[in-house]
């Protein structure tokens, strides 16, 4: 399942994100992980939560980031979320249609992996293609 948190910047995206993942953290069974652009939120999330900063690992595109969440799944199976920020940063703001391919894709890994995503989206709704809320809910 994905669940994404759209608005333009400002809209109190991350402020919502970092409430997720610290109550997912207290609440999980399994391992919770936390993805950003740049080490923005190590003050923020409880440090019971993993932090992984893309630029670390230089992840610029779609489907670098998908191969990159698909080896932390393979990593460590006992992940039950995995709350990403500044998604469009990370894989770019070009084509919101390879944005909904590569959701889709991510929607069937979290299937196969029962991993529940959370994503932070810095665009207008009328901005998103449709098909995205075909496997992805707005929250």
């Amino acid at each position: 399942m994905i669940s994404l948190i759209i608005g333009n910047k400002g809209s109190g995206k991350t402020k919502h994100l970092i409430e997720l993942i610290n109550e997912a953290v207290e609440k999980s069974d399994g391992n919770v992980v936390c993805i950003e652009k740049q080490p923005n939120l190590r003050y923020n999330v409880t440090y019971r939560a993993r932090l992984i900063d893309t630029d670390r690992f230089k992840v610029s595109n779609h489907e670098a980031f998908y191969g990159f969440l698909s080896g932390i799944i393979a990593s460590d199976h006992d992940i039950t979320e995995i709350f990403i920020d500044a998604t469009l940063k990370i894989v770019g703001k070009d084509n919101f249609e390879a944005f909904a391919d590569f959701l889709k894709r991510v929607d069937e890994l979290s299937r196969e992996s029962d991993v529940h995503f959370v994503m932070t989206v810095s665009a207008g709704l009328e901005d998103i293609p449709e098909r995205v809320f075909e496997f992805a809910e707005k929250i």
